[in-house]
């Protein structure tokens, strides 16, 4: 018989999920209780330069009910869904409310915190300085930063494909009481990293998957370093600058632009669903902090995937996929192949994000949601993208499961 374990080990574990783990391989969140759902309603007002053909009527209403059903059966308050099939057109729809207590609509210019899919701007910014030959994938972290427990035998591949064997931090319990403390504390780099330094590395580098944070937190260090700049402009002038993300951008403090959905995280110490919009996002940093919109994220599902900012051979080693131990789920450097789709997902303090693509048919698909009230066997991001996905690529389904 299982011991029931203490309300602050449960926010340990629901906490590990909720900082930036987007695959929830190795923690299930504790259970929350559902946010009520507003009256939904739909909208279409991207003016950006894509194809602006609609999918047919018949489609649309197919993906509409999905959207609405996963939002009842989840207590998702508000959606934002975009959809691109070439060939077929487009599908733009926010639904529900970004504000539960004023009723205020979603659309898909609201704001929202992207949490672990900002793994795949730093991993980019990595890569680009490898392609300039400034960094060495197969390089041992020692060589570039100090103080990494096994740090001559972790290479920077290592780091990127979540192969270190470092402790996540996000998993000890000082840190969880630190930030169930005072939710809207800053964090530095490196009082993140002594978190986890002060654990035994679970296995030799290269020997297994194991989801760290730590891992991104000093892939962060190591651009700046090398860089001699931040992180923040880095990203900035290399990354979502080169891409045209206009709305992707790293937070100063704890606000967010307006205008910005309200983020309702049921990770607390007592499992009590409160609105965490303002709650510091510095314990996410390199792994987890930036902000995005819909029209954004969708661009970027799609260079990201097919590597807009490096060179082929780079990206062929970024597409070369290691198994993760979940059925049909593997992790490359800095994205995962879910049964074909290809991208990242992210939940960070009553956020979530999902941006894939699907090179074989060059669909992409992008959501963001204001919860990770999870009520299933899954992240409310991921039943999103099932429902959706079995509805356009029956044979390409989006799914991965919470760990037992």
């Amino acid at each position: 018989m299982r011991r029931r374990r203490p309300a602050r080990t449960l926010a340990a574990t629901a906490l590990a999920v909720a900082v930036l783990l987007p695959l929830t391989l190795g923690a299930a969140p504790a259970a929350t209780p559902a946010i009520t759902t507003a009256a939904t309603a739909a909208t279409a007002d991207d003016d950006s330069a894509d194809d602006t053909r609609e999918l047919s009527p018949e489609l649309q209403a197919r993906l509409d009910e999905a959207v609405q059903r996963v939002m009842r059966e989840a207590g998702i308050p508000g959606v934002q869904v975009g959809l691109w099939l070439p060939g077929q057109g487009r599908y733009l729809r926010a639904f529900g409310v970004a504000d539960t207590e004023t009723g205020e609509p979603m659309t898909s210019r609201h704001h929202v915190r992207m949490g672990s899919e900002t793994k795949t701007f730093t991993a980019t910014a990595v890569l680009q300085l490898v392609d300039e030959g400034l960094v060495g994938l197969d390089d041992p972290i020692a060589r570039y930063l100090d103080g990494v427990p096994g740090g001559e035998k972790i290479r920077v591949r290592d780091l990127l494909d979540m192969r270190s064997g470092l402790y996540d931090y996000t998993s000890d319990q000082d840190f969880v009481d630190a930030f169930l403390d005072d939710p809207q504390r800053v964090f530095k780099p490196a009082e993140l990293l002594a978190y986890g330094y002060r654990h035994e590395n679970a296995f030799a580098p290269g020997e297994r998957f194991q989801y760290s944070n730590t891992n991104y937190t000093l892939l962060g260090q190591l651009i700046e370093r090398v860089s001699g700049r931040s992180l923040e402009d880095v990203v900035r002038d290399r990354v979502t600058g080169p891409s045209g993300l206009r709305n992707t951008l790293f937070p100063n403090g704890t606000g967010l632009p307006a205008p910005y959905a309200h983020g309702y995280s049921g990770k607390t110490s007592n499992g009590q669903v409160v609105d965490s919009t303002h709650w510091s996002p510095s314990s996410a940093w390199a792994g987890g902090e930036l902000i995005t919109d819909l029209h954004d994220l969708g661009r970027w599902a799609g260079d990201v995937a097919t590597g807009t900012l490096l060179s082929p051979g780079t990206q062929a080693q970024r597409l070369d996929f290691l198994p993760t131990g979940i059925q049909g789920a593997g992790y490359g450097l800095g994205l995962f192949d879910i049964n074909g789709w290809v991208g990242h997902t992210g939940s960070l303090f009553g956020y979530e994000s999902l941006a894939i693509h699907l090179p074989q048919e060059r669909a992409t698909l992008a959501v963001l949601l204001n919860t990770d009230v999870v009520t299933g066997n899954a992240e409310p991001s991921t039943l999103l993208g099932q429902a959706i996905t079995s509805i356009i690529t029956p044979k390409h389904v989006y799914f991965i499961p919470l760990a037992p």
